[in-house]
């Protein structure tokens, strides 16, 4: 009987460490979701085709990892439930590193960093919102943050704000505007900044480099960033690439291929083509 046990254990580990090998075999092809609706990080051009900074990357990343790589359009709201039923291998889609999604997911190394702003009609009443030309960071003293929000608080006050649902602009309003602001949620941020443009709402938080890749198209020519920059906290340790937990080899494949395309200057020189800005 002991013997058999024996046996059967045995069986039992080299099926399991079979498994555990095969699972850490470096893979030769993957699929990289985007949303291919978030310019100028990914877009879906008039040609129908997948374009911005983030296609260019994982193009680039694919390169430094030698594999083949195919990059398909997800709706924002169903990256990562597709990611873990394995319908693709990695996200790359502007998604922040969170507290909250590093429960569900892993993720790469970050190869951008995260700022949020609102943005408002150059001369309606929101202009002139408090805090314009300064940074907040929601990681500080949170008596410091607070006493840097109220001023904000009270311009807002009963005010539509609109912001991408699921992102962490919607929890930057859920935490910190709850009860101040009327949130509307969108789908996608083309949505809102075309409620925006409407005079559905009164203002939207978006991502910076987002809002300033909107701001240089015509028709929002008469809009502008107000307010304060705001960093850290809700809005997380960086933009990276999201990935299965058990994928621990394609992290190490991304990091690495990330952190060298930081050194050589190539991702500077991506978010210079496209963001308009360096990322140091």
């Amino acid at each position: 009987m002991q013997v058999s046990k024996l046996l059967l254990t045995s069986a039992l580990l080299g099926v399991i460490s079979a498994g555990a090998a095969a699972a850490q075999t470096k893979p030769t092809e993957i699929t990289i979701a985007t949303e291919g609706a978030y310019e100028p990080w990914n877009f879906t051009g008039p040609d129908g085709k997948l374009a911005g900074f983030e296609i260019d990357l994982a193009n680039d990343l694919c390169a430094r990892m030698k594999v083949k790589c195919t990059i398909v359009a997800q709706d924002w709201d169903g990256l990562i439930p597709s990611l873990t039923a394995k319908k693709f291998d990695a996200i790359m889609a502007s998604m922040i590193v969170t507290e909250k999604r590093l429960a569900v997911i892993s993720f790469s190394k970050p190869y951008a960093p995260t700022a949020a702003a609102f943005m408002v009609e150059k001369t309606g009443p929101l202009a002139d919102l408090p805090g314009t030309g300064t940074t907040v960071d929601l990681a500080a003293d949170k008596a410091k943050v607070e006493q840097e929000l109220q001023p904000l608080r009270d311009a807002l006050k009963g005010k539509a704000v609109g912001a991408q649902v699921s992102t962490a602009n919607a929890v930057f309003l859920d935490t910190y505007f709850k009860g101040v602001v009327d949130p509307r949620e969108y789908k996608t941020v083309e949505q809102h900044d075309l409620d925006l443009q409407a005079g559905r709402i009164d203002a939207v938080v978006a991502q910076k480099t987002s809002l300033t890749a909107t701001l240089g198209k015509d028709d929002f020519k008469d809009y502008k960033i107000a307010g304060p920059t705001f960093k850290g906290g809700v809005f997380g340790q960086g933009i990276a690439a999201g990935l299965r937990k058990d994928d621990t080899v394609l992290k190490s494949m991304f990091d690495a291929a990330i952190e060298a395309a930081e050194a050589d200057g190539t991702i500077n020189k991506l978010a210079q083509k496209w963001i308009k800005t360096s990322l140091d």
